[in-house]
């Protein structure tokens, strides 16, 4: 059994860490196997990091300078998607709405390996209208679990990434005042909920329980040195491999992003 660490990092402009130096050190302190990464706001000719010794994929919006994923490994992948299948669009009908197609935000990359499917997310914000909140619920979380589902009729799936969403009142500071905002909403509560009714395993809790561990601090009256914030990012993984799990972290001490990266450590 081989051990492999993977992390997630909501990075808020690829090309912002870099210019601040902070990427390089977050990889050569970090190490890890995976990264995958959310919001690279960049195309792939504009990405200027030194990522020796990883494969890099990336998947950009066609909106310049807006949302984008990425994903950088040292080992191989078998192959690499990127967005949702055909047919996981058609189904649960994610096309445009006001602010666009999110499928064209460059939201979702999928990787398969050997042993596992690993998928990186960046989910639509709901807005602080919840203008998107129907996006969300009717079509995006919905499609979004039914394609890790499909995925794992083949092989264990881990996704991660930033969910955009508070699972319960221990997932962010200031729950009473959040009830019902963006990011706290019955509904996006309920498409997280929805994955674990479906088996897969919030990591970060198996280790981990209670207020205190947050992911995304806002900018505002130092949120973030109050520890003042929300745990919207995540790893979950297939039930079976929850026995695989070694350690799972938040790795809040990461600066150069509003959030910071999360991990799981796994044998597998």
């Amino acid at each position: 059994m081989a051990r492999i660490k993977l992390y997630s990092w909501n990075i808020n402009g690829i090309r912002a860490v870099a210019r601040k130096e902070l990427f390089q050190p977050f990889l050569d302190g970090e190490k890890p196997d995976i990264l995958c990464l959310q919001e690279i706001k960049a195309k792939p000719d504009q990405i200027d990091v030194d990522i020796d010794g990883y494969d890099a994929f990336w998947y950009s919006a066609e909106k310049p300078g807006y949302s984008g994923t990425g994903l950088l490994t040292k080992p191989k992948p078998l192959q690499v998607i990127n967005g949702f299948p055909k047919d996981i669009i058609k189904k649960f009908k994610v096309s445009g709405d006001t602010y666009g197609d999110p499928n064209a935000e460059g939201r979702v990359i999928a990787a398969e390996f050997d042993k596992f499917w690993i998928v990186t997310v960046y989910t639509p914000n709901a807005k602080d209208d919840l203008s998107r909140i129907p996006l969300r619920h009717k079509h995006w979380d919905p499609a979004f679990l039914a394609y890790c589902q499909q995925l794992e009729k083949t092989k264990p799936v881990i996704f991660c990434g930033d969910l955009n969403v508070a699972h319960t009142p221990d997932d962010l500071a200031n729950d009473k005042a959040n009830v019902g905002k963006k990011g706290f909403t019955d509904e996006e509560r309920a498409g997280f909920q929805a994955f674990v009714d479906a088996g897969f395993v919030d990591t970060f809790r198996m280790f981990k329980q209670g207020k205190g561990y947050y992911t995304w601090w806002s900018h505002f009256a130092k949120a973030r040195e109050r520890n003042v914030g929300w745990r919207i990012d995540y790893f979950l993984i297939s039930s079976s491999l929850k026995d695989k799990v070694k350690a799972a972290a938040i790795h809040a001490d990461v600066m150069g992003s509003d959030h910071c990266p999360v991990s799981v450590t796994l044998e597998v």
